[in-house]
């Protein structure tokens, strides 16, 4: 800040953001970051913030709801930035063109801060910018680019930020990635104030995990049967007997059998084999990886009772639904993958 400039001082913005908005963008994960910045102000009597909309061409980018928003400039236009988002939603794969993994790999030469909300870390780890660094996406898309982002630290966590890589979950997320950020900003009186004026219960911070769905059927009282699901989530590619399982959440395995069919509906084994399967057919909707492939990273080292479980949970094998997905791609009107 140049303190001898006539203007007043307060009205002098300290960080500008920068949001870069790819095709099918999630509007709520957009709209929860913008709003963070824009209370941070009023609550702070004071212009800390400034962002701005962008796209590659400068024209509005319509967003997974189907509105866009503006004023939207064009990115090569858009001036500095403390930190560049990339926001993504549906069909992120598609979005990341060459020309938007070649910006942002020049905006990462020049050591800009880079962050992602929703499936924008898919472009970041794309670009190759998230190599060793702690990343976050949303826990639908995470298996899949765990296998094809092997350098990537990713981790369940709502969002993450390690050194100059801020990335989160989709949702309502980034508006807790931003609360924490105007926290190390501003102190921390002002992030609590935000969260009085939206009705937060309360900020979460970067020890928070996304909810799986078992937590969400079953609530979070249960310890021991969330363990033993996270244990399964662990090894899948190596899977743990149930007499394991229970010995490592330090109960017996009657115990578990009887928490998986009172709270879940279904036995342990049944469970740790649907979740396997899951895995599986995000692997084979959303990367190139082969049959076989797939069948090893989800612990089964036979393809014929891989091919044969899988069709008794999907009623068609794991080659046919690779060869629907594909088809319905091409056929108009196909709908959109991701979040």
């Amino acid at each position: 800040m140049n303190r001898s400039d006539s203007s007043p001082s307060l009205a002098v913005p300290k960080y500008r953001f920068l949001f870069l908005t790819l095709p099918q963008y999630s509007m709520i994960a957009l709209s929860s970051a913008v709003e963070a910045l824009r209370m941070a102000n009023r609550v702070a009597k004071n212009e800390v913030y400034q962002w701005a909309l962008a796209s590659m061409d400068g024209e509005p980018v319509a967003a997974s709801n189907g509105l866009t928003m503006a004023p939207t400039v064009g990115l090569a236009d858009a001036g500095d930035a403390q930190i560049v988002f990339v926001c993504g939603g549906l069909d992120i794969e598609a979005a990341c063109t060459p020309d938007v993994l070649a910006a942002l790999r020049r905006l990462g030469q020049r050591q800009t801060a880079l962050g992602a909300l929703c499936t924008g870390g898919y472009a970041l780890a794309k670009a190759g910018l998230l190599d060793k660094y702690k990343a976050v996406v949303h826990w639908e898309n995470m298996t899949a680019l765990e296998e094809q982002f092997p350098k990537v630290i990713f981790s369940r966590q709502l969002f993450a930020i390690d050194r100059d890589r801020f990335t989160c979950s989709g949702g309502v997320a980034p508006l807790d990635l931003m609360l924490n950020i105007i926290q190390s900003h501003l102190g921390p009186h002002v992030a609590p104030m935000i969260s009085e004026q939206f009705i937060l219960d309360r900020i979460r911070n970067d020890q928070d995990r996304q909810h799986v769905p078992l937590m969400a059927r079953v609530g979070l009282f249960h310890e021991n049967l969330i363990e033993a699901a996270a244990l399964m989530e662990a090894n899948l590619e190596e899977p743990l007997s149930l007499d394991e399982i229970a010995s490592l959440v330090g109960v017996s395995r009657r115990q578990i059998e009887r928490l998986f069919k009172r709270y879940v509906g279904e036995v342990p084994t049944k469970y740790y084999l649907d979740m396997r399967l899951r895995r599986a057919r995000s692997l084979l909707l959303q990367t190139a990886m082969s049959v076989m492939e797939i069948a090893v990273a989800c612990g089964f080292q036979s393809p014929p009772h891989f091919s044969k479980c899988y069709r008794d949970l999907f009623g068609h094998t794991p080659s046919a639904e690779r060869r629907n997905s594909r088809l319905a791609l091409l056929s108009p009107g196909a709908a959109p993958k991701g979040n």
